[in-house]
């Protein structure tokens, strides 16, 4: 079959991941143009792939203007820049690999569907955990019935604390008018894989949280507007930017550090000029840094989330309590305990922790299956078509109304 031709609208992290797949199987995908403002971010395509000049572009308004060079995007924008290129993609007949989440409002969402349907569009959603081994095992388990029915479940996602200060305090998620609530921007995934594995949706939620401590009335004695503008306490700072970019060289996906060479000037820069150089408690940061949520789903399951900042590491743990047994996992490793004399069984998957690996292999997976579909124009091949993602935002919007609600009151 012919090469399916994607073009690149938005290169930065999650875009690295999905175009990955066009370099382990050019029989299948071409990258045959790149949208990005980031001049550093463009050019990195363009030599990559080979994209001529012609077809790199600074905005997706100037590439959408253009006649169709391609047979579907892979949009990767902000989560404020979906909705408008996804709907202008559709109407010029591309089909869409979609980063969750879909858009910014519940109305939004169904405008891309219903124009989807309207014009016979593929749109997928990067749901990737639907393909993650862990959770794949997780689901066929429970669908197996050996388990009996589901009674309920708790799960946590737990954050980590570095990401919470890069991404939720200092970064491009820090702020719901810009990109979206978190409980939309970061755990819509847990949304999603909760729908997924309960098969079931969801009739009642409840939620409570807030941003209780990266606030500036928690701002320690000594300390200053950004970390390297001599602060007292700095050394001793859990949340010390100088420490976890510039001494352990760690989340700098965002710095757009040139290729060979070498980091700490851009580091040191950034701690100067960027926003990732702020004092945690002086951002201007909106959004929970701690929530729970309780549900309640279709045939009486109850469902127990909480979504957690202030956690060493990062991760998910699920347990899930059935009539006959329970199963219950961090990503790691996975057990299932029966309720007669049966002995209990554990999986390892360590071995695909961790976003290093593409997630598992999930990343490139989704990747695969949307090309297929994009082929045959048939989207049963995909775990997560935009309609089947819609229940994850559903919740999502509801869960924000009611914790604004009950914090109102």
């Amino acid at each position: 079959m012919a090469k399916v031709k994607v073009a690149a609208v938005g290169a930065g992290n999650r875009m690295n991941a999905y175009s990955e797949y066009a370099c382990i199987h050019p029989e299948e995908v071409e990258i045959v143009a790149v949208v990005d403002p980031n001049d550093l971010r463009r050019e990195h395509y363009r030599r990559r792939f080979g994209i001529p000049e012609c077809n790199s572009y600074v905005a997706w308004e100037e590439f959408l203007g253009r006649p169709k060079q391609a047979d579907a995007l892979f949009l990767c924008t902000p989560d404020h820049l979906h909705y408008q290129p996804a709907m202008q993609a559709l109407e010029k007949g591309y089909d869409i690999l979609l980063e969750k989440p879909i858009a910014r409002t519940w109305e939004e969402c169904a405008a891309i569907v219903a124009k989807a349907k309207e014009l016979n569009r593929i749109v997928g959603v990067c749901h990737v955990l639907r393909y993650h081994p862990y959770f794949v095992r997780f689901k066929e388990i429970l669908e197996s019935k050996v388990l009996g029915e589901i009674i309920s479940v708790n799960h946590v996602e737990a954050v980590g604390i570095e990401r919470m200060t890069h991404a939720f305090v200092r970064g491009l998620w820090r702020k719901e008018e810009e990109t979206n609530p978190m409980i939309l921007s970061k755990a819509c995934h847990d949304l999603d894989l909760l729908v997924w594995l309960t098969g079931r949706k969801c009739t009642d939620v409840s939620s409570y949280g807030s941003l209780k401590w990266f606030c500036e009335k928690h701002a320690p004695d000594g300390s200053t507007e950004r970390c390297i503008d001599g602060c007292l306490v700095e050394k001793e700072c859990p949340f010390s930017a100088c420490n976890l970019y510039l001494r352990r060289k760690r989340w700098l996906r965002h710095f757009d550090i040139p290729e060979g060479e070498a980091p700490e000037p851009y580091i040191l820069r950034e701690l100067k000029e960027g926003p990732y150089g702020r004092c945690v408690y002086r951002c201007d940061n909106d959004v929970v840094d701690h929530q729970v949520v309780a549900m309640q789903m279709e045939d009486g399951i109850t469902v127990n989330f909480s979504m957690e900042g202030f956690t060493k590491e990062g991760g998910r743990k699920t347990h899930v309590m059935c009539s006959r047994g329970e199963i219950y996992g961090d990503e790691k490793n996975l057990t299932v305990r029966y309720f007669d004399a049966r002995p209990d069984e554990t999986y390892d998957f360590s071995a695909y922790y961790g976003e290093c690996n593409f997630h598992g292999g999930a990343d490139l997976s989704i990747v695969a299956d949307f090309i297929q579909a994009v082929r045959t124009g048939n989207t049963a091949f995909l775990r997560t078509d935009i309609e089947t993602s819609l229940e994850s935002h559903r919740i999502a919007f509801e869960i924000e109304k009611q914790r604004k609600r009950i914090t109102a009151r």
